[in-house]
């Protein structure tokens, strides 16, 4: 088996001659010697050569969820890291790997607006949650009886996601149950954007789907609100979307600002 150094002696030479696609090479080959599998997702419209059908993908991504492991992947905003919601040890483990705040809570991820009443106790209208869902939004509901107690335990609220990505949406539906999500980064380290940035974290994770840049490079996360007073709204996080949130929250409901 080839060890690590012997990996980056031959990236020199192979740099030399093909400097273009060495950096994914070397990536490819470490996370072989590190037992990580990393998964290209590809594009929407087209099957392209090196990529991985995006079945495939996601058969591989709901196994890995379901065997109680920490996947790496793309969403709407930036990279994520992943586990089943309602498997404690999971939710041990993405803590430990990004070193986070045990009193950090974790967002969970679902796949349709209608999931969101089996795991949150809703105070606004259905047709809210569809102006802003799927979408770079975190909306922060109370939690219901019947989410994981081990997730966030030390608070009576839990923010939900539906990202407006696709195969974040449909690996939700596939699991059957909620993803806890959080940022695929150390814990205080700038968000990422493209998998390399997050590359220290490789070997403590079981997979990672590769989905190519994020779109607007911003690096804010979603906007996150708290909706668990009815009537009212309050901004935890700004995130990549806050004038527009807050323009149909207030414009199109009335929803109040709540003062701290």
């Amino acid at each position: 088996m080839k060890s690590v150094c012997n990996i980056a002696v031959e990236l020199i030479k192979y740099r030399r001659a093909h400097s273009s696609t060495a950096s994914r090479w070397l990536r490819e080959e470490m996370c072989k010697e590190l037992k990580t599998k990393v998964l290209r997702l590809p594009p929407p419209t087209a099957h392209q050569e090196g990529h991985t059908d995006g079945a495939e993908v996601l058969s591989c991504t709901v196994k890995a969820l379901k065997e109680g492991h920490v996947v790496a992947l793309p969403t709407d905003t930036i990279y994520g890291l992943a586990c089943l919601a309602q498997d404690s040890e999971a939710i041990r483990k993405i803590y430990d790997i990004k070193g986070r705040n045990g009193q950090k809570p974790l967002a969970i991820c679902v796949g349709e607006s209608q999931d969101i009443y089996k795991y949150c106790k809703v105070k606004v209208k259905e047709e809210l949650l569809g102006d802003l869902l799927p979408g770079p939004v975190t909306l922060v509901f109370e939690r219901s009886e019947v989410l994981n107690t081990d997730l966030n335990p030390f608070t009576s609220l839990v923010g939900v996601r539906i990202p407006d990505h696709a195969f974040m949406r449909r690996l939700c539906q596939m699991c059957g149950e909620p993803l806890a999500l959080t940022s695929a980064n150390i814990s205080s380290h700038i968000s990422t954007v493209e998998v390399h940035e997050f590359q220290d974290l490789w070997p403590r994770v079981a997979l990672v789907v590769d989905g190519g840049p994020i779109g607007d490079q911003s690096r804010l996360g979603s906007t996150v609100v708290d909706l668990s007073v009815l009537g009212k709204y309050r901004i935890i996080r700004p995130g990549c979307a806050l004038s527009s949130t807050v323009d149909v929250l207030e414009h199109k409901y009335g929803l109040l600002f709540l003062e701290e």
